[in-house]
């Protein structure tokens, strides 16, 4: 062979490697080839630019190890980024967590939740796992928390009670509405009412949802709701007749309130739509009551039972010369 044609042959050798070596940012054979040939790889996450390498990328069995790999396609634009198209504002906590194998979590729900979805999508089971710990303490925190709703008005205590799933109490507190000065304990027992509520509150959190009411009619009222209706009442305060002024007088019936909210609980979960539930409670005698009396429905309506103190008459029983002494 002459030596222009030898010439000539290795000219064509060297136009036809040209044209069959890919180009390196356009040809599905790069995209496949994945970056298994690279050391460092180089990240635009939305903007965001990350540099890191394929051994931590492929630590985990994710979507980022596919893309090392070549299993999942990138694009890659001329500088060698390659590109992903998802906010970056987590991204280098997800790299982080791939790194050191556990990272801080921030505390705001909402940041927590962006956080799990990100690990979701670029499926770093561990993260996942990591951020749903998280999220079920923060739920356990929070169903720790009393929270008391307040009443406003008579048609949202109507909605809160039709709608809730849970037994209510409510405790309506209303200082207020009294014209009559107090008997010598009535303070101390209305303070005992609004301790025990409190305490109630603590005992049955997420069990029974607890409201208060400071716009109602009565000075210091209990009333026990179960499936959206009153099952009872128990109303704490009287008047008290002397001879010289009226009196207001509160009791602490606390043994009472104590067995109704127990009783309510049968309502929890619907439980007192099952069997011999609601008889359970409709059925109760007026033997039960305390110093009080028990008004019902007729026609087949369910009954519900109002425990009132009994109004007391103080005769003047004072001798000649002494003074007369009111007594709770």
């Amino acid at each position: 062979m002459s030596a222009e044609a030898s010439v000539g042959s290795h000219a064509a050798d060297s136009a036809q490697s040209a044209v069959s070596q890919p180009a390196f940012h356009n040809t599905d054979e790069f995209r496949n080839r994945g970056l298994l040939g690279s050391k460092y790889v180089k990240l635009n996450v939305g903007g965001s630019l990350h540099y890191t390498t394929v051994q931590t990328l492929s630590k985990e069995d994710s979507l980022l190890r596919s893309i090392c790999n070549g299993a999942t396609e990138v694009s890659i634009d001329s500088e060698g980024w390659v590109i992903l198209d998802r906010c970056g504002q987590h991204f280098g906590l997800v790299l982080n967590f791939l790194r050191d194998g556990s990272v801080p979590l921030p505390e705001d729900h909402k940041e927590l939740d962006e956080v799990l979805k990100e690990a979701q999508y670029y499926q770093v089971q561990g993260l996942v796992q990591h951020c749903l710990s998280a999220l079920q303490k923060q739920k356990d925190v929070f169903e720790t928390v009393c929270r008391i709703p307040m009443i406003t008005s008579a048609k949202e205590e109507q909605k809160m009670i039709a709608t809730c799933r849970k037994p209510v109490v409510k405790l309506q507190n209303n200082r207020g509405n009294n014209k009559y000065s107090y008997t010598s304990n009535s303070d101390d027992n209305l303070l005992k009412n609004i301790e025990l509520f409190d305490k109630l509150v603590l005992r049955f959190n997420g069990r029974v949802l607890f409201v208060k009411d400071v716009l109602g009619d009565e000075i210091c009222c209990w009333s026990f709701y179960g499936e959206g209706r009153k099952i009872a009442e128990v109303c704490c305060t009287s008047i008290v007749y002397a001879t010289e002024k009226k009196q207001t007088k509160v009791e602490f019936p606390e043994a009472r309130i104590f067995e109704e909210t127990l009783n309510i609980l049968i309502y929890e979960n619907g439980r007192g739509s099952g069997p011999g539930g609601l008889h359970l409670l409709d059925s109760r005698g007026s033997g039960s009551s305390l110093g009080g009396d028990e008004e019902g429905a007729t026609g087949g309506e369910r009954r519900v039972r109002r425990i009132h103190v009994r109004r007391h008459i103080m005769h003047d029983e004072r001798g000649p010369g002494q003074q007369t002494v009111y007594k709770d």
